[in-house]
């Protein structure tokens, strides 16, 4: 029953599972101790271009389909997150539990995992304890605000992040208070930098031959997103504050009133004057007040208010049209539903299909980008907790008995 260590990319699938399995990261296999969504939103990168992820699970207690993390098994979140593993149900608490961790640590890849520094350490399952089961092991880790550091102790969550990383201070309306963005933005920028940061050391370790650390946190990876934000302060000295629709630095460019509801334009500065003429406002094109990008910043409400006593004349779709004819950016402001019916979000092929044993077929966000040798794909539905915990343990060389045994004192 004893697993050895592997050279890079040995999965630990049958041929049978790996045929099922392709894609450029077919080779590799990943361990999943993620709970909650930036974790899961790294791990899902992998499974979906081929990997091998097994998503580690603690025996379920009580109602099964609700998880610790707080959403349902079969509720259209975590169906979205955890399409593409395997599911081993382990208790990591208990000896043989971490045994049969390490013993899968041996063999893999990667290893993500979002707990607090102390929790890890606790359980034995911290970067060090890792590293001397497999030198080869990338090790990612995604923190509330770092693995050190005096906050590095606190729970941190997408809100928090957003606040304390300067979001909520330039969304919103001015002097309407701080506002929340309407998705988890910490959360994935944590997600994707760790996805980003665990592909480098994967590829790094093909030059050295060993594995390392790799972290990030949601407050770093909110930092990151402030972009030109973050620059004005850092190399100008000034703090943005929120613009609402608008943008802070460039005008016009906004969601503007039509005759049934909002457009947003977006005209570069070089392009003032053909703006001008498709609203039917020639004259304004070379007005003092508005001729030059500062002097448009300087007399933004008085030039929205021009702007919308035109937009406000036609409906949605015509300007859209009008603008598209000039080359102009413009678009409407759709609802969810009104997205996922758009013309070009459809040829995009963005949405894909897949079947869920227990719920049937699903429809889920596919990756946004494209390779044309080797697409990502969606193979299968968000696991039961355990369903394959056999599979892996057989993998492994434990025997049927042996795994009766796991089961019956809770292991697995």
């Amino acid at each position: 029953m004893a697993a050895g260590g592997t050279d890079m990319g040995d999965a630990m699938t049958n041929p049978a599972e790996m045929g099922e399995r392709s894609g450029p990261l077919a080779r590799f296999t990943v361990l999943d101790l993620t709970r909650v969504r930036a974790g899961p939103t790294c791990v899902k990168q992998f499974g979906d271009w081929g990997a091998d992820v097994i998503r580690i699970e603690a025996p379920p207690e009580g109602d099964a389909s609700r998880r610790a993390d707080f959403s349902e098994r079969h509720g259209s979140d975590f169906q979205n997150l955890h399409r593409n593993k395997r599911s081993l149900t382990l208790n990591l608490k208990a000896p043989h539990g971490l045994e049969i961790l390490k013993r899968l640590a041996e063999r893999a890849d990667v290893l993500v995992e979002n707990y607090r520094p102390a929790v890890k350490h606790r359980l034995g399952i911290d970067y060090e304890a890792m590293r001397a089961v497999n030198s080869r092991l990338v090790y990612t880790s995604i923190s509330g605000f770092g693995q050190d550091g005096p906050y590095a102790k606190r729970p941190g969550v997408d809100q928090i992040a957003q606040g304390m990383g300067g979001l909520m201070s330039i969304t919103g309306e001015p002097g309407r208070g701080p506002m929340r963005a309407g998705i988890p933005v910490a959360d994935i920028a944590a997600g994707l930098h760790a996805a980003l940061g665990t592909l480098v050391a994967l590829l790094e370790r093909e030059v050295s031959g060993e594995g390392q650390w790799v972290q990030t946190s949601l407050l770093e990876a909110q930092l990151s997103m402030l972009d030109f934000q973050a620059a004005a302060w850092l190399i100008d000295a000034r703090a943005p504050g929120q613009a609402g629709n608008a943008h802070p630095s460039v005008t016009p460019m906004g969601a503007y009133r039509t005759r049934d509801g909002h457009v947003n334009i977006a005209p570069m500065p070089a392009m003032w004057q053909h703006f001008c003429r498709v609203l039917g406002l020639d004259g304004l094109s070379d007005d003092p007040d508005y001729a030059t990008r500062q002097a448009r910043l300087e007399n933004r409400d008085t030039l929205t208010g021009l702007i919308e006593a035109k937009t406000t004349q036609r409906d949605s779709a015509d300007w859209v049209a009008r603008f598209a004819a000039a080359e102009i950016p413009c678009g409407p402001i759709h609802s969810i539903d009104q997205s996922f019916a758009d013309e070009q979000v459809r040829h995009l092929g963005i949405v894909n299909q897949v079947r869920s044993p227990a719920l049937g077929p699903l429809s889920l966000l596919g990756q946004p980008v494209r390779l044309s040798r080797t697409p990502s794909a969606l193979r299968s539905a968000a696991p039961e907790a355990g369903e394959h915990s056999e599979a892996v343990l057989t993998d492994l060389g434990y025997s049927a008995a042996d795994i009766a045994r796991l089961r019956g004192t809770g292991v697995v």
